[in-house]
C-alpha cells in the first residue's frame, strides 16, 4: 500500500487503493489517512465519502487529526453542513472526540458565518463532555468580533474569566485589535496594562495591533514611540512592527523614509520578509515608481527573500499603469518563470498595452501564455480590449493592430 501514499496524483491514488482491495489487500490506516489528505485537497469530496464509508465498514481505528483536516477542507470549500455530519459520526469509526475536534468545528463554523450553530455548538459543549479552553473561547470571541459585537465577545470574555479558562494572548490580541481598528486606543492600552498585571506578556502582535491603532488616530510619533516601549518591556520588535511603520509612511507618500525603515531592520541584523518588501513595493508602484519598486524586487531577490504571486501582481500592474508595458512583459515572464501568473485584469491591461504600443508578439505571447492556463477572455473581455486599444486611435493604425493579433490567434 506504500503506492498509495506516495502516489502525488490523487486519482492515480485511488485507482491503486482500489486495485489493491480487489486484489484482497487489507489496507493499514496510514494508507486511508493520506489518500484522505489526497482527495480532501483536491476537494473531491465524493470520492473522501466513498473511502470513509470502505473505513467505517471495516471498524478502522482511525486518529482524530484526519477528521479536522477534513473539517478543515470542508469549510474551505463551504461544505460547512459535510463538517458537521462528520463531527457527528466520528465516534463510528473508533475515535474519540477531544476538545480539538470541537474547536476546529467552531472555526469552520465561525469562518462561514454560522455564527448561530457555533454559538449553539459552544453551549453545549460541557453538556457533550467537553472541558472547553482558551481556544474554544477565542474562536468564539474571533466570531463576535468579525459581526462587530463587541458586547457579545466581551460576555464570552468574561464567561471565559467566570470558568477560570486563563486567557492566552491571542486572547487579548483579538479584542486590542477590534479597539485598535476603532480608534478606541485608550480602551486597548487599558487591555494590555490588564493583560500585563495578570501575568500574560504582550507579543510583537500586541504591539504591532497598538502600532496601527495609533497611525489610524494619526498619532505617528506615538506609533515610533511605542517600538522603544515595547523593547523597555522585555519585547523584541520584528518584521511585523517595522511593517507596520513602512505602511503608515506609504500611506502618507513618505515612500523615501519607508525605505529607511527598511535598511533599519538591516542594521539590526533582522532580516525582512516577503511581506515587508511587497509594502515597499506596493507603495512605489502607486506612486508611479514602478523602476524603483522593480529595484526593490532584485534587492529582496539578492537578500535571498523570493518573491510571490502579489509581488509581480504588484509590479505588472505598476508597470501598466505607468505606461511601460515592455517593462510589465519582462515582469511577467519573470513571473511565470517562478510558477506564478496574474490576474484576468491584468493580463488584459498588458495585452491593451502591447498593441497599443504596436508589440503584437508580446501581446500573442500573454494571449498564450492564458491559454496555456486556461485563462480566455470572455466575449465582454475581447469588446472591452477593442474598445481600450482603439480609444484615441485617430489614424486607426491601432485598429489594424487588433485585426492582426485576432488573425494571428486564430492562425
Amino acid at each position: 500500500m506504500n503506492h498509495v501514499k506516495e502516489a502525488r496524483d490523487p486519482v492515480e491514488a485511488l485507482t491503486l487503493f482500489h486495485e489493491y482491495l480487489q486484489r484482497g489487500f487489507k489496507p493499514d490506516y496510514p494508507s486511508y489517512a493520506a489518500l484522505l489528505y489526497k482527495l480532501a485537497r483536491c476537494q473531491d469530496f465524493g470520492a473522501v465519502e466513498e473511502v470513509l464509508r470502505y473505513v467505517e465498514d471495516k471498524n478502522v481505528h482511525c486518529q482524530e487529526t484526519i477528521f479536522i483536516a477534513l473539517f478543515q477542507h470542508y469549510g474551505k470549500a463551504q461544505l460547512v453542513h459535510k463538517a458537521v455530519e462528520l463531527f457527528n459520526r466520528m465516534t463510528r469509526f473508533n475515535c474519540v472526540r477531544t476538545s480539538q475536534s470541537l474547536n476546529s468545528l467552531l472555526n469552520v463554523l465561525v469562518d462561514n458565518g454560522w455564527f448561530l450553530e457555533a454559538n449553539e455548538l459552544f453551549d453545549k459543549g460541557y453538556e457533550m463532555g467537553f472541558r472547553l479552553n482558551s481556544v474554544a473561547f477565542n474562536v468564539m470571541i474571533k466570531g463576535w468580533l468579525k459581526k462587530g459585537e463587541w458586547e457579545q465577545a466581551s460576555k464570552v470574555f468574561d464567561e471565559m474569566l467566570e470558568r477560570k479558562v486563563e486567557p492566552s494572548v491571542v486572547t487579548y490580541n483579538s479584542l486590542i485589535g477590534y479597539l485598535c481598528r476603532n480608534g478606541e486606543l485608550d480602551k486597548a492600552k487599558g487591555l494590555l496594562e490588564d493583560m500585563i498585571k495578570k501575568g500574560k506578556r504582550p507579543n510583537a502582535i500586541t504591539f504591532a495591533l497598538l502600532m496601527e491603532g495609533s497611525c489610524l488616530i494619526g498619532e505617528h510619533n506615538e506609533a515610533k514611540k511605542m517600538m522603544f516601549d515595547m523593547e523597555y518591556r522585555g519585547c523584541k520588535p520584528t518584521v511585523v512592527n517595522f511593517g507596520v511603520l513602512m505602511s503608515d509612511l506609504g500611506k502618507r507618500g513618505k515612500i523615501d523614509e519607508a525605505k529607511s525603515v527598511l535598511h533599519e531592520m538591516k542594521k539590526r541584523h533582522m532580516k525582512p520578509d516577503v511581506v515587508t518588501y511587497n509594502i515597499l513595493i506596493n507603495y512605489l508602484c502607486k506612486e508611479g515608481r514602478a523602476a524603483d519598486a522593480y529595484e526593490v524586487l532584485f534587492e529582496m531577490q539578492v537578500g535571498g527573500c523570493e518573491a510571490n504571486a502579489a509581488t509581480y501582481r504588484m509590479l505588472v500592474d505598476g508597470f501598466c499603469r505607468v505606461g511601460d508595458f515592455e517593462g510589465g512583459l519582462k515582469v511577467l515572464n519573470a513571473m511565470l518563470t517562478s510558477g506564478h501568473f496574474p490576474r484576468v485584469e491584468t493580463f488584459r491591461s498588458l495585452v491593451v498595452g502591447l498593441v497599443k504600443s504596436g508589440n503584437l508578439d508580446g501581446a500573442c505571447f500573454v494571449l498564450e501564455e492564458m491559454e496555456k492556463r486556461q485563462m480566455m477572455f470572455c466575449p465582454d473581455d475581447w469588446e472591452a480590449l477593442v474598445m481600450e486599444s482603439c480609444r484615441g486611435d485617430e489614424n486607426g493604425s491601432v485598429g489594424e493592430h487588433v485585426n492582426e493579433l485576432v488573425l494571428a490567434m486564430e492562425a
